[in-house]
């Protein structure tokens, strides 16, 4: 079941989902906009390992906007910091931004119960487009849980994306066994 606008705003008060920063006209009927932080990152080798740590260029997106270009994969990150303690969070680009070509996640759009942290998006294009920091970016949608939490994200000792950061976290799918 999805989490309607008074669910969420119940669910904020009661600290079950943190937003910050907070931004009350962001809040849809089922959903809460987020918006594109000012920091993007590129991976630096053209051909990526997935058993290596892939090292990535931060680019910094100024008051001008930044065109970014078909083909390339960048890494981006929300402005809001977001917990999500009894509820599973599901992030979708908004129709706005899938209007002008862009997507948002290649294949991670559901979060975890326990995630605590800002949202990186996996950002393409299927033409050039300039973007700019703050603009309205994807939006979090809110699933019930059925049953008890045994296994927290944020509690969980091989969790990978728990350190709080403002910047584009790179994959750390190098730190898995296989």
């Amino acid at each position: 079941m999805i989490f309607s606008d008074k669910k969420i705003l119940e669910a904020i008060e009661k600290g079950d989902i943190v937003v910050e920063p907070f931004n009350r006209s962001a809040l849809g009927t089922n959903s809460y906009d987020v918006h594109l932080g000012k920091y993007l990152a590129v991976y630096k080798d053209e051909v990526l390992d997935a058993k290596k740590h892939n090292k990535i260029t931060e680019i910094e997106i100024g008051p001008e906007g930044f065109v970014i270009q078909p083909g390339v994969l960048y890494l981006g990150v929300t402005e809001e910091y977001t917990e999500t303690h009894t509820a599973v969070p599901f992030l979708e680009g908004k129709s706005s931004v899938g209007r002008l070509g862009i997507d948002i996640h290649a294949t991670a759009g559901k979060g975890d119960v326990g995630f605590c942290n800002t949202w990186t998006l996996e950002i393409s294009c299927v033409h050039p487009v300039r973007i700019y920091a703050s603009m309205p970016i994807g939006q979090l949608i809110y699933f019930a849980v059925d049953g008890n939490i045994e296994n927290y994200y944020n509690k969980k000792a091989n969790a990978k994306y728990n350190e709080r950061t403002i910047k584009p976290v790179e994959s750390m799918m190098w730190k898995n066994k296989f």
